[in-house]
């Protein structure tokens, strides 16, 4: 009996495999063949919609970049670019995000939510907004400073993710604020004495936390990143969203959910 289940096992296990191949076989088949050339030079194609004058579009990624693709009618051609209407508003990027952004975006909030992040603000705070930060970074410091307000009103929760990605002292730095008893009272004494070099750095850094800041290290450059601020927050609609570098004042206010408060 044992011989005759092991092998109605292993023959269910080969059908499935070959019909996985077989699906996986039909899907590139169907794709046309400029899409198809593409795929041999290392795009990757995360689905197709509709566009005018007869053309397919295809939402791709290439070298971490989202890119909007159009293939002519005979499927033979592709065009690779922004399309806009007669209007002047852009075609793509609505599909690019539906498609690419906000899966991509998704994903990378339920990896933030499980990362090694320092709390600056309430728990109970309305807003959550994760920060890749590095401790010598000057714009995830001024970020943090125009944030503030924010903070202390109880609003917003900054998840901050610490890297050390910049110079030489980022490690042991980072290394200072996680030994400490406290690391988020740690980390604003970073960024308090920030002018004058900021907090002390450790003299030894403990396996530990060079594992906790080497999978931060990871989980920034698996998500396409390579620098510091990378912002993730929720934007008005509830999408994930996420901007690279010190936001325009202008932007503040959607990043944190709310009006600056008075």
């Amino acid at each position: 009996m044992k011989l005759r289940t092991t092998t109605i096992a292993l023959a269910c296990l080969l059908s499935a495999g070959a019909m996985l191949a077989s699906f996986a076989s039909r899907a590139q088949a169907s794709l046309p063949p400029a899409i198809q050339a593409l795929k041999a030079h290392g795009m990757t194609v995360a689905g197709h919609f509709s566009a005018p004058g007869g053309l397919t579009g295809y939402a791709v990624k290439y070298q971490g970049q989202a890119l909007a693709v159009y293939v002519t009618p005979d499927g033979k051609h592709a065009i690779a670019g922004t399309m806009f209407d007669s209007q002047g508003d852009n075609l793509s990027s609505g599909p690019l995000h539906r498609l690419i952004t906000y899966p991509q975006n998704r994903k990378a909030w339920k990896k933030l939510k499980k990362s090694n992040w320092i709390g600056y603000g309430s728990d109970k705070a309305d807003t959550v907004v994760y920060l890749f930060i590095d401790p010598n970074c000057p714009y995830c410091h001024e970020f943090l400073k125009e944030a503030r307000p924010w903070v202390q009103a109880g609003k917003v929760q900054i998840r901050n993710v610490l890297v050390a990605v910049l110079r030489p002292s980022s490690l042991p730095k980072a290394a200072a604020i996680l030994s400490a008893k406290n690391p988020a009272a740690a980390l604003m004494h970073n960024e308090k004495r920030y002018g004058s070099g900021g907090i002390q750095a450790a003299q030894h850094v403990s396996g530990k936390v060079r594992t906790r800041v080497e999978a931060n290290n990871r989980l920034m450059y698996s998500l396409g990143l390579q620098a510091t601020p990378v912002i993730y927050y929720r934007d008005a609609k509830g999408h994930v969203a996420s901007t690279q570098g010190l936001p325009p004042a202008g932007r503040l206010a959607a990043i944190m959910g709310s009006p600056r408060p008075r």
